[in-house]
């Protein structure tokens, strides 16, 4: 009844991203330092920005495309398939894909769900991908059949819109409809952060004094305080920090001051990025925190695939199940599937991608110009069959010699007028 109470307010009204006080409400009431959290305030923390921000251009700037199976188990790319230029190229005419996709993931990492409105053609052909604003959509509830029904709260008015209307991907959940919101569950570990950033910058603004008090040896009169005041304000603030003041009539500073180290904070700070990276699953080095880590050599190598693993993979593998189900056709689920290259976030140094390549071509794996379009360059003649090594025999054939040793032994006792030699 309380919940209900506090929001009725805003039945029928739209709802925007500043809108703290429905957000207190929504979410059970402010946090424990009083500060209201939302996607807007969060983001002020450049914690918050740079785990949203890594994880989205990350996943943006990954291509993806609608692939094949083929009759040998490989996969092929069906760039014939009207899906491929949506997700591939351009999902919306405004957006491009990197910018579609960087939303995608800024969303759910942001309120656990990402919505995006689905336009079809005349023959029911999908031709656009317009992202919806998640903290306008209702949670999906099912109809009478156990269709979800979503009822939007947009720029336009009430929208009411049908599972085939809606291309939803749901980060963690616990109930199988949405994704639970980091901006909700993490409103207190976020606003203890906003209050000691706040606190932070008083203590700047204060001239790195968090306090004191000037004694007087008599009860100063209303105008006495105010006079007093007037001059005080000359010598506080970091611009006026170092000034000699001068006091007279009896007046006595006696200062209240703490170490630079404690009064910027230092040490809670850097404990509340943790707390944000923790909730991101973020390493604190990948956003500039390299405190007790290391970002170089194998560690920052190790630490990439780790994110990849940890992070990234998630969300990816969450998108990608997402467009089977929700943008392919029952028949075409049997045929095409939608992937990202990983390729790029995989890609070594220089020494390791040649010892890989040099084992592919070696062993049969990849062709000459399969390895050469990795790295973006033109193919070559002859460069599309597959080789193996051809000095490798088996263990039955040691000190036996093999057809091709035999022929050639024999050219040459021909060529010599010799007798061959005899096979043993």
């Amino acid at each position: 009844m309380g919940l209900l109470s506090s929001t009725r307010t805003w039945i029928g009204k739209t709802l925007k991203l500043t809108d703290a006080g429905f957000w207190s409400a929504y979410y059970g009431g402010d946090s424990v330092t009083g500060k209201s959290v939302t996607a807007q305030t969060a983001l002020q923390l450049s914690a918050v920005w740079s785990c949203v921000r890594l994880l989205s251009e990350t996943v943006g700037t990954l291509p993806i495309g609608i692939f094949e199976h083929d009759a040998r188990g490989g996969k092929n790319a069906a760039r014939d398939h009207s899906l491929y230029r949506i997700l591939h190229d351009q999902p919306h005419a405004n957006l491009t894909a990197v910018e579609f996709w960087e939303l995608v993931v800024a969303h759910i990492a942001l309120w656990g769900n990402h919505y995006s409105r689905i336009s079809r053609n005349g023959a029911g052909t999908i031709v656009a991908l317009e992202p919806l604003n998640p903290e306008h959509m209702n949670d999906p509830e099912p109809d009478e059949d156990g269709n979800l029904q979503f009822i939007y709260n947009g720029p336009h008015g009430r929208e009411e819109l049908t599972e085939k209307d809606v291309f939803h991907v749901k980060g963690f959940g616990v109930n199988g409809r949405v994704g639970m919101s980091v901006i909700g569950f993490a409103r207190n570990s976020f606003s203890i952060s906003i209050a000691t950033e706040e606190a932070a910058g008083k203590t700047f603004a204060n001239g790195m004094q968090t306090a004191g008090f000037v004694q007087a040896d008599k009860v100063l009169t209303k105008e006495q305080r105010e006079k007093f005041n007037t001059a005080l304000n000359e010598f506080t603030g970091s611009s006026n920090a170092g000034k000699t003041m001068l006091l007279e009539g009896g007046f006595t500073y006696q200062p209240l001051s703490l170490k630079p180290e404690d009064a910027q904070m230092l040490l809670s700070r850097g404990f509340n990025i943790e707390e944000v990276c923790r909730w991101f699953r973020v390493f604190p080095w990948m956003i500039g925190h390299s405190e007790k880590s290391t970002s170089w050599g194998t560690g920052l190598e190790q630490g990439n695939i780790a994110f990849l693993t940890y992070a990234l993979r998630p969300y990816l593998s969450r998108i990608e199940q997402a467009i089977k189900r929700q943008l392919l056709t029952p028949v075409e689920r049997k045929r095409y599937f939608a992937e990202f290259n990983l390729e790029g976030l995989l890609r070594a140094d220089s020494a390791g991608r040649a010892a890989l390549y040099s084992s592919y071509a070696q062993n049969g794996i990849n062709t000459r110009n399969e390895i050469r379009a990795r790295e973006n360059l033109p193919p070559v003649e002859g460069g599309d069959v597959l080789t193996v090594q051809s000095n490798l025999i088996n263990l039955e054939s040691l000190g036996q010699q093999t057809g091709d040793q035999a022929a050639k032994a024999a050219l040459k006792a021909w060529l010599l007028d010799e007798e061959p030699p005899r096979e043993t």
